[in-house]
């Protein structure tokens, strides 16, 4: 089955604790604390895997997590690290965080992505000793793994996209110019999933052509197969729109190309601006009086046009070497950029609850979805310091310092950042 949308839940590993532990040796009257400090939990990453071609694995597995870090130990042993938990996507995978939509990444290079990472290892009591607090028998809890409720949704990378009614020629065109070999039948919706196809124009020089299933009236509202799969043209960098010139079904080629071209308004207004070449195909079918009808609206309305019969390739060379010219004008294929998750977005979790301790004078606050804000607060910058301030007013944190009895210039620590309390 052919998957093209998903939606999981991700959670990197926690980090391990730091141990509370104290040097034990003969002879040694007071060794001093030597508790290590936790591993780091594993990452949530993101792979390109050409092999795949659907999201399918993700509608039986739905919560992904990676390996917590280990526990630090006593002498000084450091926790091991957790490890990476690697998710395979199809090449054209767009990842976005649920709740604001945002685009988290692009999976269109190799370049793996980190979409959660692991939280730090806390440290070990050996840390913390000073001249004047030789014993700390406290260490610090491992900080959280980021996690995220996400969408994945697959759009094809190609240079061409394929439209038209059902039953137009579109699968008979692709299999003719490229290795493609789609289903090709005298019935509607013979291609049901994307068929992509590499059409070699010489050495060196290729480009990716994509057979998008048939649309027809309504499509953008969910009629026939839907818009769903017009996704798979969003990346495209140009359109070929192949069209019956002979109604060989009953309809109006004309009506049948302005109707395409509505859908595409609805569905993405950007799409209709994207370089079309029109394909008249099953000309073999058509009258003199047809084809000529046809040809005066394609000059009136500027389209480049072209007339073949694609199941004996009639005509196709031409076509192809059109595109070919007109791809060799235009910018790559889509990518795209990755955006930001907005702060609102992670406050709106502070509802999620936390506790403040106080242990020999440091202030410690455990909120993990108050990490997810400090991990993108940039401490530098006075706006995103005074946004940081009002979460832990609105929140309730700064009330539950002041009941603890914090004063000014006290340490408070939030995980494994520590900043002097100002009021």
């Amino acid at each position: 089955m052919f998957v093209d949308i998903a939606k999981i839940t991700i959670r990197a590993g926690n980090g391990g604790d730091g141990a509370v532990a104290f040097h034990r040796e003969k002879y040694v009257a007071s060794g001093g604390p030597d508790g290590g400090d936790g591993g780091k939990g594993g990452n949530v990453v993101f792979q390109v895997d050409d092999s795949l071609s659907t999201l399918a694995d993700f509608r039986y597995r739905r919560k992904y997590k990676a390996e917590n870090g280990q526990n630090g130990r006593g002498g000084r042993c450091n926790g091991k690290k957790g490890a990476d938990l690697v998710i395979r996507v199809p090449r054209g995978t767009i990842i976005r965080e649920v709740e604001s939509n945002a685009v988290m990444a692009d999976m269109s290079t190799d370049e793996p992505f980190i979409a959660a990472k692991g939280g730090k290892g806390g440290w070990g009591n050996c840390h913390f000793a000073t001249p004047t607090r030789q014993t700390p028998r406290f260490a610090k809890s491992g900080a959280p793994g980021e996690e995220w409720e996400i969408s994945l949704e697959l759009k094809l990378i190609a240079d061409v996209g394929l439209l038209g009614f059902p039953n137009v020629g579109k699968s008979s065109l692709i299999s003719v110019v490229s290795e493609a070999k789609p289903i090709v039948g005298d019935y509607h919706f013979t291609t049901i999933i994307p068929v992509l196809g590499v059409v070699t124009m010489g050495v060196g020089q290729s480009f990716v052509m994509a057979d998008i299933p048939g649309l027809i009236e309504g499509a953008a509202e969910g009629v026939g197969l839907g818009h769903a799969f017009l996704r798979h043209v969003e990346r495209c960098r140009m359109l070929v729109h192949v069209v019956d010139v002979a109604g060989s079904e009953g309809r109006d080629p004309i009506e049948d190309f302005e109707s395409i071209n509505r859908e595409l308004v609805k569905f993405n207004p950007e799409l209709a601006k994207c370089p079309q070449i029109v394909a008249g195909n099953k000309i073999d079918l058509a009258n003199d009086e047809q084809l000529a009808r046809f040809r005066t609206y394609m000059r009136e309305h500027g389209f480049a046009y072209y007339e073949i019969s694609a199941p004996i390739a009639y005509g196709t060379k031409e076509l192809i070497n059109a595109v070919a010219a007109k791809l060799a004008t235009l910018p790559p294929v889509k990518r795209y950029a990755r955006e930001e998750v907005p702060l609102a977005v992670l406050e709106k979790k502070k509802g999620d609850g936390f506790t403040v301790t106080v242990e020999d004078g440091i202030y410690n606050i455990e909120a993990e979805w108050l990490y997810k804000i400090l991990l993108k607060t940039d401490m530098d910058d006075y706006a995103s310091l005074q946004y940081f301030q009002k979460v832990l007013e609105t929140s309730g944190i700064a009330d539950a310092l002041r009941e603890k009895g914090i004063e000014e210039g006290d340490t408070v620590c939030i995980y494994d950042f520590e900043f002097e309390y100002v009021p």
